[in-house]
């Protein structure tokens, strides 16, 4: 069965002078081919984010394509993602959380809306958070013994892992509301990942040992979703 994915949250604010000067660029370069130009995501240090579907891609696109992103970095605009709409859809198996993000969060800057008619398959979306939950699992436990056991090292590595934590019960949200309830996280522990660094923890390992049981317990909890 297809999730639908609706509208969570806007994506981050686009200038209309960058979002003209992409549209207008992409559409010399690519003509009638360009289908779709979508903003999505939260703007970071490589600034907006756009996806551009096109009809075809040539190597011969890209060549024209690329003397223009440094002015598009001046604008505050990270490199545009391209792709043609045959591999977008062939390929959201592939990337069931990316994929699934940009569809849930995106603005429609030039052309039609690309997704009115796609959705990422739940047995995707699921395998996608399965693998997200393992390997946040495999990197909180390596990253421990790469502190060597040092406390204040800990408490960095614990709040470093803050946005992948939140991007992880996010993608279960998505895949079913209240997962991270129903698999026994509390509502207080990503805010206490996130402040690890900042507040005063006598031995940050035991706010870890919570945390990784926690995560253990997303695993298994998506491992074993409607199986």
């Amino acid at each position: 069965m297809a999730h639908p994915h609706g509208s969570h949250s806007p994506p981050a604010t686009i200038s209309k002078s960058a979002s003209d000067a992409v549209a207008r660029d992409l559409r010399r370069v690519f003509g009638e081919r360009l289908t779709s130009l979508v903003a999505y995501g939260d703007e970071d240090d490589e600034g907006a984010h756009t996806l551009a579907l096109v009809e075809r891609l040539s190597f011969a696109d890209l060549a024209r394509c690329a003397p223009l992103v440094p002015t598009w970095h001046r604008l505050g605009l990270a490199t545009p993602l391209i792709l043609t709409q045959d591999e977008f859809r062939r390929t959201l198996d592939v990337f069931p959380l990316e994929y699934g993000d940009i569809i849930a969060r995106h603005l429609v800057i030039a052309g039609s809306n690309p997704f009115s008619s796609i959705a990422v398959p739940e047995a995707d979306l699921r395998r996608g958070c399965e693998l997200q939950a393992k390997s946040h699992l495999i990197h909180l436990r390596e990253g421990f013994l790469e502190t060597h056991g040092d406390p204040p090292a800990i408490a960095r590595m614990i709040a470093a892992s803050a946005p992948a934590f939140r991007a992880l019960l996010q993608n279960l949200e998505r895949l079913e509301p209240g997962a991270g309830n129903r698999a026994g996280i509390s509502d207080d522990l990503p805010a206490e990942v996130s402040g690890a660094a900042d507040a005063t923890i006598a031995e940050p390992s035991a706010l870890l040992s919570r945390y990784v049981a926690a995560v253990e317990r997303l695993w298994q909890y998506v491992d074993a979703w409607r199986q």
